[in-house]
């Protein structure tokens, strides 16, 4: 068993070098094309790392055992997910680390951590070390992100966007059932492996990777018989989780709906952007602030590649970040920026925009930055869209599924009514 080590200051426990040899870091599973090449440059380190795929209500209720009812829900997901694997037997506590991210600023992204540190005392789990994925915020011996770690991060995040976007385009439409999840399967050893051996995440390399990938999904036989067209917005656990939201896509695919969930490039570059705006409102570290520009640039040469990529075998691209940033001008102000902020009104918006008028929009309990710029900036946007036909749900312990695929049936009804619509128009416009 490895020594427990703390740390001199803050009595916070370390994850020490000897524990990478030995101890399994277990990993939240929010996005699982992204998070899987992630999980395998991992092992790449040195690290056993794990992806949890515990679900089911149980999480839940774990949770509330640990951490306050009052706490937003995906904080009660992600530490009962933890806590329920260090229970479930399947891992020795006493060689199991938990990993989770930390980037300094409100709700989550701050608090998380120690909400887990704290619920791990109470459940008799003080020995078992939490580290803090964040570029310098917590320290420890055991782990770093070196830079080198981080560019084949920043390759995965690139490349599970453009699977995700491919795949939501295709999968309600292939010929041969599964053929597209199958695709997405190869792309993900495949790209993973190229991530592992140190290839893949210039700048050159991605664009000549999304260039073939995106051609193999074109090959994809399908048919194009319309269907209703959904976004899916919210905070970023929920949009993206498939325990967090009680499997929304699933329950859309079963609906006849074609899914599109923004990306998390978009959500990379409003994080490093805030660094930006808050030098313009307040000042600060210039040299913090000329960084920042030049992380925010390159964001957007990757974002670049992507939509070419896209146009150029006819899907319908991702949306660069700077066009986002521009459609809530006068809608809301870039200062609300806690959560999802502004990006989540610009997403709706940008949504509608591109054909999926028919949005959901995933609220948790206890989120009041997704209330504000998700509920609260729906008149506004109806007013400037009217085309979208927006439907908020709300997610905790205690919601019933049944009444939350209820409230999206209703919309997908005014949803099917209006594409109905369309198709009688067009077929009346061909016979003039």
């Amino acid at each position: 068993m490895a020594e427990l080590k703390y740390d001199k200051k803050t009595g916070r426990l370390l994850f020490t070098k000897q524990m990478k040899k030995d101890y399994t870091i277990l990993i939240p599973n929010m996005a699982p094309i992204h998070f899987q090449m992630l999980e395998n440059v991992f092992k790449h380190y040195g690290y056993k790392a794990e992806l949890l795929r515990f679900t089911g209500p149980e999480i839940a209720q774990t949770g509330l055992k640990y951490v306050h009812n009052d706490t937003c829900y995906p904080a009660l997901l992600v530490i009962g997910q933890f806590i329920y694997a260090l229970q479930s037997g399947k891992y020795d506590p006493h060689k199991t680390a938990l990993m989770i991210t930390q980037t300094g600023g409100g709700c989550r992204a701050s608090n998380y951590i120690f909400l887990l540190r704290k619920a791990l005392k109470k459940a008799g789990y003080p020995f078992v070390p939490v580290i803090s994925l964040s570029f310098g915020m917590e320290k420890n011996p055991g782990f770093a992100l070196t830079i080198s770690l981080v560019r084949r991060f920043v390759g995965g995040v690139v490349y599970g966007d453009q699977l995700m976007l491919l795949s939501n385009q295709i999968k309600p439409y292939e010929v041969n059932k599964g053929e597209t999840m199958a695709l997405v399967d190869k792309w993900v050893q495949k790209l993973s492996d190229m991530l592992v051996a140190g290839k893949g995440y210039t700048l050159e390399e991605i664009d000549e990777n999304l260039h073939k990938l995106t051609k193999d999904f074109s090959k994809i036989e399908v048919d194009r018989t319309p269907k209703i067209k959904v976004g899916i917005v919210g905070e970023i656990y929920v949009k993206y989780s498939e325990m967090a939201n009680n499997g929304l896509e699933k329950f859309l695919a079963e609906q006849d709906c074609e899914v599109c969930i923004p990306g998390l490039m978009g959500f990379a570059a409003f994080k490093v952007d805030n660094r930006i705006e808050d030098y313009k409102m307040f000042g600060g570290n210039r040299i913090k602030y000329e960084f920042c520009k030049m992380l925010l640039d390159y964001v957007t040469k990757l974002e670049t590649i992507m939509v070419e990529s896209a146009k150029r075998f006819n899907f319908v691209p991702p949306q660069q970040y700077s066009h986002t940033k521009e459609l809530v001008k006068g809608v809301i102000g870039y200062g609300s920026k806690m959560g999802e902020g502004w990006l989540l009104t610009a997403e709706m918006i940008e949504l509608a925009d591109m054909g999926y008028e028919n949005i959901i929009c995933t609220q948790p309990f206890g989120c009041l930055p997704n209330h504000i710029n998700g509920k609260g900036a729906i008149r506004k946007i109806k007013e400037i869209r009217p085309n979208a036909n927006i439907v908020t749900i709300d997610y905790d312990p205690g919601a019933p599924k049944v009444n939350q695929e209820n409230r999206i049936k209703l919309m997908l009804a005014v949803g099917r009514e209006e594409l109905e619509k369309k198709l009688k128009e067009n077929e009346e416009e061909s016979r003039k």
